[in-house]
């Protein structure tokens, strides 16, 4: 989109760019805190891989989103296959532990003939199974598109993605209140672009004067993807806890509160970045490596509020 800089022709920012893989640690870190914060209620062993499996998800669907930022931006092919691959991967482990866990053994003693029959008469398993395939064709249909991207278009990609995002949240506990699985669905989705989009711009963007254009435009779109998952959020939370008190009473509401801090931690710094980051990158006045080190930053915080909402999904 624009001429490389200095600091891009030195390649200084692919030292920062590799730092994305803290994403790994950060969801994890997020589902140990979640973890501590439960104590005695139970929590579902899955829980990191689906830490892990949502930012694979989200990453998926923010790489697919790129041409909705700006229409000359071109997808990643190889990048979006791997993690559609990784995401399809994760989300056979998840269907793994909870099969497991149903059937009360461990992973290792899982047989084959159990998995199966989990699949299929447990509506938890077939939940999985429409999860797995729908990541699955996304990976393959990647793969597709680095192999001939003319003829691929990343829409049938976003679509599916978004599909196969909403499936688990509409059939959670959500789902028995009265429009759980639509606050579910749509919180999800929000939160999935909002972090999704941000890590596809530190992936892809390579200038200066292309942060100059992005920027504001993710900008413009954050602001409302992170007011939908705040909103939804809130009454999500308020639904299931049941009163103020359940907030420190509860695993579930102690850790519904460690993810609301952080959020609100998230939101303000968001603010800042708008005020100070934004219309400074926007005038050509910060460099590459300078965007992306916060782009990066403001990712790895977001996975940690990854893990700690996927633990909670999966807390009595």
């Amino acid at each position: 989109m624009s001429r490389p800089d200095r600091t891009d022709r030195r390649g200084g920012t692919g030292g920062i760019r590799r730092r994305l893989l803290l994403v790994v640690p950060a969801g994890l870190l997020g589902a140990l805190l979640a973890w501590t914060l439960a104590g005695a209620d139970p929590v579902q062993p899955e829980a990191p891989t689906r830490a892990l499996a949502d930012c694979a998800g989200a990453a998926v669907l923010g790489l697919a989103a790129l041409p909705r930022l700006h229409d000359r931006l071109d997808i990643p092919w190889r990048v979006l296959a791997i993690a559609a691959g990784v995401w399809a991967a994760l989300e056979f482990a998840m269907l793994a532990f909870e099969a497991a866990e149903v059937l009360g053994v461990s992973v290792g003693e899982l047989g084959a003939r159990q998995f199966g029959d989990f699949l299929t008469d447990v509506s938890g398993g077939q939940i999985g199974i429409a999860i797995l395939l729908g990541s699955g064709a996304v990976a393959t249909y990647s793969a597709f598109g680095f192999r001939l991207p003319e003829r691929a278009t990343p829409d049938l990609v976003l679509v599916f993605t978004a599909v196969t995002l909403a499936l688990r949240p509409i059939t959670g506990h959500m789902s028995q209140q009265a429009f759980g699985s639509v606050l579910a669905a749509v919180h999800a989705l929000a939160a999935a672009a909002w972090f999704g989009l941000l890590l596809a711009l530190a992936l892809v963007v390579r200038t200066r004067g292309e942060w100059a254009v992005l920027l504001p435009r993710y900008s413009a779109w954050a602001l409302p993807l992170v007011g939908v998952v705040g909103l939804t959020g809130l009454v999500n939370g308020l639904v299931r806890v049941g009163g103020p008190a359940a907030l420190v009473t509860t695993g579930y509401g102690r850790i519904l509160l460690a993810k609301t801090v952080l959020l609100a931690a998230l939101i303000a710094l968001g603010w800042w970045w708008r005020r100070r980051w934004v219309p400074v990158a926007a005038d050509h006045r910060m460099t590459a490596e300078s965007s992306l080190r916060r782009a990066v930053l403001e990712t790895v915080a977001i996975a940690v509020v990854f893990g700690l909402a996927a633990t909670l999904a999966v807390t009595a």
